[in-house]
């Protein structure tokens, strides 16, 4: 048993949020049957004022889209992850009142990754240009021994990523998006693009592709992930994401470690076919 304790994730729009099914599954599992997690919408002039109508029994939050970057003003303490690339998705309550920030998106993509036997890769493609693809490069700063190629749709874009890798200390070369064939003979290509945004690329997939690390995760298979699996090569999808972030996010907010993993996943998955 334990002290009752609140916990859940923000965002704007935030009803399609797996984050609830995955953190409850884990307390069930945990045995920590008086602490709840729930989803509320929230956006970058609500942060704020949430935070400061916080009491003593919250435990900490998940930040989604748009509050990643707009909830560093109102934390006490960012960890080194998280201001490498200016998002926070974890907020965790000290006992005496202060707000701490971490990423755990990063990694848990190299969690992710690691659990499919890629530990290191020579060189590796990352296909748009968002706030998950500054994530991916730190992910890649971490596992990744030589260029990196992000494939982008703007100019504006390119001189994003490229500062990104400036400051994560990884090699980046931007190419236009109407080079992103190109990207899937990398040995890793990471796809951080909208649904729909790399569907036209599945038919291009070679014969013996490396490794895909989709992010999304409904629908799911996206036509370049279901291409992949047609080669017999490994695929990584949005919901390893989801699930080996969220297992940082509760060994950080229940301080019990090991999060339940499988349980978490068996969850997710569960919730998914619904």
């Amino acid at each position: 048993m334990s002290d009752g304790k609140r916990a859940a994730v923000l965002g704007s729009p935030i009803a399609h949020s797996l984050s609830p099914v995955l953190h409850r599954a884990a307390y069930a599992e945990l045995g920590l049957t008086d602490w709840t997690y729930d989803r509320f919408e929230v956006d970058e002039e609500g942060i704020g004022p949430f935070l400061s109508g916080l009491g003593e029994d919250w435990a900490g939050l998940s930040l989604t889209m748009p509050l990643k970057r707009a909830v560093i003003p109102f934390l006490h303490e960012v960890s080194e992850t998280a201001a490498a690339v200016e998002a926070v998705n974890t907020v965790v309550f000290t006992d005496d009142g202060r707000r701490l920030g971490d990423n755990t998106d990063i990694p848990g993509m190299v969690a992710a990754l690691r659990e499919r036997g890629v530990e290191r890769v020579e060189r590796a493609a990352i296909l748009g240009a968002g706030a998950t693809a500054s994530s991916a490069l730190a992910a890649l700063s971490r596992i990744c021994t030589g260029e990196v190629t992000a494939y982008v749709r703007s100019e504006a874009r390119a001189a994003e990523m490229r500062g990104w890798g400036a400051r994560l200390g990884v090699p980046v070369r931007t190419a236009d998006w109407s080079d992103a064939q190109q990207a899937l003979s990398a040995p890793l290509v990471i796809a951080t693009t909208p649904a729909g945004t790399t569907d036209a690329l599945a038919p291009a997939v070679p014969e013996h592709p490396g490794t895909l690390f989709d992010v999304l995760y409904d629908p799911w298979p996206t036509p370049l992930a279901a291409a992949w699996s047609d080669r017999g090569a490994s695929v990584v999808g949005g919901l390893d994401l989801l699930v080996h972030q969220a297992v940082l996010q509760v060994e950080q907010m229940t301080g019990c470690s090991p999060a339940p993993l499988a349980a978490m996943r068996k969850a997710g998955e569960s919730a998914l076919t619904q």
